[in-house]
């Protein structure tokens, strides 16, 4: 099974700060990597939430990832219409996978999928409803279209 970890690359991001990139094609429902960090508990997830403001923990259902110190996952940016999402594996691993086509050199998007992050995304289908007088977006769930049950 081919993953595509050593095709990515960070660089400045028009969505926010840098962002996470691949250098090469990647096909629908492909896994791109493996989500690997520091396992915490839910308590030392909020520790870290509240007074270190670390925004780079992933939860897969049963723990609490962090990726703080990782050299990639951790520039994944948010977009309300992601090419990316993140699945299980059957052994509990995350993955992040292919949600679309993604063309070679295209930023890797992902829905962080909280309340709060509606209401400061400019990404096109949030500057849109803005535009038209919504305010934020209507929760959804999380890429529940898109989750399978992916095999490694």
């Amino acid at each position: 099974m081919q993953h595509y970890r050593r095709h990515l690359f960070v660089k400045e991001s028009p969505i926010e700060g840098k962002g996470l990139y691949c250098a090469s094609e990647v096909k629908e429902d492909k896994i791109i990597m493996k989500i690997e960090g520091e396992i915490i508990s839910g308590e030392e997830c909020e520790r870290r939430e509240n007074e270190e403001n670390n925004v780079y923990i992933f939860w897969n259902g049963d723990e609490y990832v962090d990726v703080k110190h990782t050299e990639d996952i951790k520039y994944i940016n948010h977009n309300c219409d992601p090419n990316c999402y993140v699945d299980a594996d059957k052994k509990g691993n995350l993955l992040l996978v292919a949600a679309r086509d993604i063309k070679s050199g295209e930023e890797l998007t992902i829905d962080y999928g909280y309340d709060e992050i509606y209401d400061i995304c400019s990404c096109d289908i949030c500057s849109t409803e803005e535009e038209d007088g919504e305010v934020g977006k209507e929760e959804k769930p999380l890429n529940e279209n898109k989750k399978k049950e992916t095999g490694i």
